[in-house]
C-alpha cells in the first residue's frame, strides 16, 4: 500500500512539473488534514524549430509551412514561396512555374520530395514543376551551392520539400480544401484522408484542378513584329487542368520507422496559339474564341509517377537511412503538323509518331540513398552515398535533343562541431561521378546535300553517339556565432554540375523562342565558388535579417546568339550554341519586421542581385533571366476578434526596379509597383478550425512586365487583378 501511495504522488508529482510550477503544501494527519485551493501559474514552452535550424546552418536557409503558402496561393507551388527575398519563377501562364534562386534556374537548381531529387525535364523553360502544393506541409529553401548535400545540379541552390508529419496515434480524420480565382475562373479542390493506429498509418490525398484562359490588362500584344488582338483580355488557349493522387503509408515505432510513398500529377495546359510555332498568324481566331476553358493545339500533356520507400532505423549511437525511388516522367507537346525547311508538305501515313505529337520525352529514373548520423564528444557527424541511374526516350516528328542513358553516384562526409553554445564550426567533402551516353538520331525526312558540285538527297544526322564522363570534389566550410539576440554565420564552398544532353548535343528549333539550338561536346563540368553571409537580430518587437553573398563561376555554361542561321530546319532562325565563360555574381536579400503594438507590424523584403560574364563571346553582359531588384512593403493587422482566431489583414507594395541590364536577345523590362491584399482566419467549430483566406493579387490591374517570365520576349504583361478564395475545413472521428 506504501508503495501504490508512493508512485501515485511521483506520478503526479511528475506530470505537475511538466505543465505547471505549484507549492507543495505538508501533508498533516488525517483527523487534521485541510483542503486548500491553489491557482497555479502557466508556464509557456516556446519554441521554433525553422529558427533553430537557421541558427545551426552556415548555408542561408529560409523555411515556410502549409499556413504561409496558402495565405500566398498561387498558380503553382513556386508562385506561392516568390513573396520571399532571393526567390523568383520562370512565369508559363498560370499554371504552371520554375524555380528560380538568386538568378540561377533550370539545371542549377534542384527541387526535393519527401527526400527524393525531383526529375522531369527541368531544362526547358516552358517545362514546370511537377508537385502538387496541397500535398506540402513545409518547405525549405536552400540559397547557395548545396552540392555537397546533394550532388550535380545544386549549384544554384535547392527546394527542398519535407515530407508530411504522420499522423498522431489511434487518429482517423482529414481535410477538404477549396479555391477559386477569378483571372481565369479556376476552381478546384484537395480531399485529404488520413488514420494510424498504434504503429500503423496512412495518408491521402487526392487534388483536382480546373481553369481557364487567363486575363492580362491590355487587349493586343505583339509577337515580335505581329501584332495579335486578345479577345476580352484573354491569351488564347492558356486554359488548363490537373489532377493529383497521394499516398503515404507505413510503420512508425520507437526504432524503427518504414514509409511507401505513391504520387502522380498529371497536367495538360494550352500553350498561347499566338505564340508557338513559326506561324504565329496562322491561328483560327474564331475556334478559339469559342470558349476559354477548352485546350486546343498547341499543347502538352505531363504525367509525373513517383514511387519510393524510406526506411529510418536506430542502433546505439547511430541513426540510419534509406531510400528507394522510382520515378517516370511522360511529357507529349502537341501541335499541328508545318512542315519547315526540307520536311515533306503533306504528313507520311506510315510514320511512327502521330501527325499532331510534335514532341515526346519519357524518363525512367531509379535512385537509392543511404545515410548515418552519429555523435562523436562534440561533432555530430553525417556519412551517406546516392546512386541514380535515368533513361530518356524521345518521340514525336520534331527534333531537338537525342535519347540518352545517365548515371550518377556520389559519396559524402559532414562534420557539425559544436564548440560550446555559441559557437558551431561546419565541414563537408562529397565526391562525384557521372557519365551520359547519348544515342544517333538521323532526320525522317531528306535533304539535298551538295558535294563536289552534286546534289543529292540525305537523311541528316542530328546527333551522333557519344558518352561523356565527369567527376569532382566538392567541399564546404562553415561558422556560426549566436550570442543570444544576434545570430552570424558564413559559409565558403563549392559546387559542380555535369552538362546535361541539350546542352551537349540539341540540334534543332525550339519553337518557343523561334530559334536553332545546338549543342557543344566539348563543354566541361560546370563548377561554382560561393561565398555567404548572414546577420540576423531578434528581439521582442524587431527583427533584421542581411543575407550578402558572392559568387564566381570558371566556367558557366550559356546559350550564345550567334551569326548564322539554319538553312534545314525552318524560315532562316538564327542559330544559337551552347558556350563557357567565366561569370562574378554577387547580391544581397534584406529582411525587417517592426511591431508597433502586438497586433500591427510593418515588413520590409528586399533583394538585389549583380551578374556579368567576364569571357567569352558575351564578355561584359549579364546572364539570361536576371532578376532586377525588388523591394516589398508590407503591412500586416492580426486583432484578437471573439470568436475567430489567427485572423489577419495585410497588404503588400512591391516595388520591382528597372532591368536594362540584359543579355540579348532579352529586352529590357520597366519598372513596376504593384498591390496586393490579403486576409483570413480560422473560425472555432468544436474541437476544428475552419480556415478561411482571401486575397486580391495585383489590386490596381497594372499592366506591367515580369522580366523573368517564360513570355517576356514578346511583350507580354503579366495577369490581371486575381481575386483568391480558399477554404479548408479539416474533420476528425473520435476513436
Amino acid at each position: 500500500m506504501k508503495n501504490a501511495k508512493s508512485i501515485y504522488w511521483k506520478n503526479c508529482f511528475l506530470l505537475i512539473g511538466l505543465l505547471f510550477s505549484a507549492e507543495v503544501v505538508s501533508q498533516k494527519k488525517p483527523s487534521q488534514k485541510k483542503t486548500e485551493i491553489k491557482e497555479l501559474n502557466e508556464v509557456l514552452v516556446s519554441g521554433n524549430a525553422a529558427e533553430k535550424r537557421k541558427k545551426e546552418e552556415s548555408l542561408n536557409v529560409e523555411t515556410v509551412n502549409n499556413s504561409f503558402i496558402q495565405r500566398n496561393l498561387g498558380g503553382s507551388l513556386m508562385q506561392s514561396l516568390q513573396r520571399l527575398p532571393g526567390i523568383k519563377t520562370i512565369l508559363i501562364g498560370s499554371g504552371g512555374s520554375k524555380p528560380l534562386i538568386r538568378g540561377l534556374s533550370f539545371n542549377q537548381v534542384i527541387v526535393v520530395e519527401n527526400g527524393l531529387k525531383h526529375e522531369g525535364q527541368q531544362w526547358g523553360a516552358d517545362h514546370g514543376l511537377e508537385i502538387d502544393q496541397y500535398a506540402v506541409n513545409r518547405v525549405e529553401i536552400i540559397k547557395g551551392p548545396s552540392s555537397f548535400i546533394y550532388g550535380s545540379d545544386a549549384v544554384g541552390g535547392a527546394v527542398n520539400i519535407k515530407p508530411l508529419p504522420l499522423p498522431s496515434q489511434n487518429s482517423f480524420g482529414g481535410s477538404v480544401d477549396l479555391v477559386g480565382k477569378s483571372n481565369n475562373a479556376q476552381f478546384g479542390s484537395s480531399f485529404n484522408l488520413f488514420g494510424r493506429n498504434e504503429n500503423w498509418f496512412f495518408d491521402s490525398r487526392v487534388t483536382t484542378m480546373d481553369y481557364g484562359d487567363y486575363r492580362v490588362p491590355t487587349d493586343k500584344v505583339h509577337v515580335y513584329s505581329y501584332s495579335v488582338p486578345l479577345y476580352k483580355n484573354h491569351l488564347r488557349n492558356t486554359a488548363g487542368r490537373e489532377l493529383d493522387l497521394h499516398l503515404s503509408t507505413g510503420y512508425s515505432g520507437e526504432n524503427l520507422k518504414s514509409v511507401f510513398y505513391f504520387s502522380n500529377v498529371h497536367t495538360k495546359s494550352g500553350f498561347f496559339a499566338n505564340a508557338h510555332g513559326l506561324e504565329p498568324r496562322n491561328v483560327d481566331l474564331d475556334l478559339h474564341d469559342k470558349s476559354s476553358r477548352d485546350i486546343l493545339m498547341p499543347y502538352q500533356q505531363v504525367n509525373h509517377l513517383k514511387v519510393s520507400n524510406t526506411t529510418s532505423f536506430n542502433l546505439k549511437n547511430h541513426a540510419f537511412e534509406t531510400q528507394i525511388g522510382f520515378q517516370k516522367n511522360f511529357r507529349r507537346e502537341w501541335s499541328h503538323y508545318v512542315n519547315h525547311g526540307y520536311m515533306p508538305a503533306i504528313y507520311p501515313e506510315n510514320m511512327y509518331a502521330p501527325e499532331s505529337l510534335e514532341r515526346q520525352y519519357d524518363k525512367d529514373v531509379w535512385s537509392f540513398s543511404a545515410k548515418d548520423e552519429f555523435t562523436v564528444n562534440r561533432h555530430q557527424i553525417t556519412i551517406g552515398t546516392n546512386l541514380a541511374a535515368q533513361e530518356n526516350a524521345i518521340g514525336g516528328w520534331s527534333f531537338l535533343i537525342p535519347a540518352f542513358t545517365q548515371f550518377n553516384a556520389g559519396l559524402f562526409a559532414y562534420d557539425k562541431i559544436e564548440l560550446n553554445d555559441q559557437w558551431l564550426l561546419h565541414g563537408a567533402v562529397r565526391y562525384d561521378y557521372g557519365k551520359i551516353n547519348m544515342k544517333s538520331y538521323y532526320d525522317w525526312f531528306e535533304s539535298p546535300v551538295s558535294e563536289n558540285n552534286q546534289t543529292q538527297m540525305e537523311y541528316l544526322q542530328r546527333s551522333e553517339d557519344l558518352t561523356k564522363t565527369f567527376n569532382s570534389f566538392t567541399w564546404s566550410t562553415g561558422v556560426n556565432y549566436n550570442p543570444g539576440n544576434l545570430s552570424l554565420k558564413a559559409n565558403l564552398g563549392s559546387g559542380f554540375r555535369m552538362p546535361i544532353a541539350k546542352e551537349l548535343a540539341s540540334n534543332g528549333v525550339n519553337y518557343h523562342y523561334f530559334r536553332f539550338e545546338k549543342g557543344n561536346p566539348n563543354l566541361d563540368a560546370e563548377r561554382s565558388y560561393q561565398l555567404d553571409l548572414g546577420m540576423e537580430w531578434q528581439q521582442q518587437n524587431w527583427s533584421f535579417q542581411l543575407t550578402p553573398f558572392v559568387n564566381y563561376f570558371p566556367n558557366f555554361i550559356y546559350l550564345n546568339p550567334t551569326s548564322s542561321h539554319d538553312i534545314y530546319y525552318g524560315a532562316g532562325n538564327q542559330v544559337f550554341e551552347y558556350e563557357q565563360s567565366k561569370v562574378f555574381r554577387y547580391g544581397a536579400e534584406l529582411q525587417t519586421r517592426y511591431y508597433f503594438i502586438k497586433s500591427l507590424s510593418v515588413e520590409i523584403a528586399a533583394e538585389y542581385l549583380y551578374s556579368e560574364q567576364k569571357s567569352g563571346n558575351k564578355k561584359g553582359y549579364t546572364l539570361p533571366f536576371s532578376p532586377p531588384p525588388s523591394v516589398l512593403f508590407g503591412l500586416n493587422y492580426e486583432p484578437q476578434i471573439g470568436f475567430l482566431k489567427d485572423a489577419y489583414f495585410s497588404v503588400d507594395y512591391r516595388i520591382t526596379g528597372k532591368q536594362d541590364n540584359i543579355v540579348p536577345p532579352e529586352k529590357k523590362t520597366a519598372e513596376s509597383h504593384v498591390f496586393n491584399l490579403a486576409f483570413g482566419t480560422k473560425v472555432k467549430t468544436g474541437k476544428q478550425d475552419i480556415s478561411l483566406s482571401f486575397q486580391v493579387q495585383n489590386l490596381l490591374n497594372t499592366k506591367y512586365l515580369n522580366h523573368t517570365s517564360f513570355y517576356r520576349l514578346i511583350e507580354l504583361p503579366e495577369a490581371g487583378r486575381n481575386i483568391i478564395v480558399s477554404l479548408r475545413i479539416p474533420f476528425s472521428v473520435s476513436r
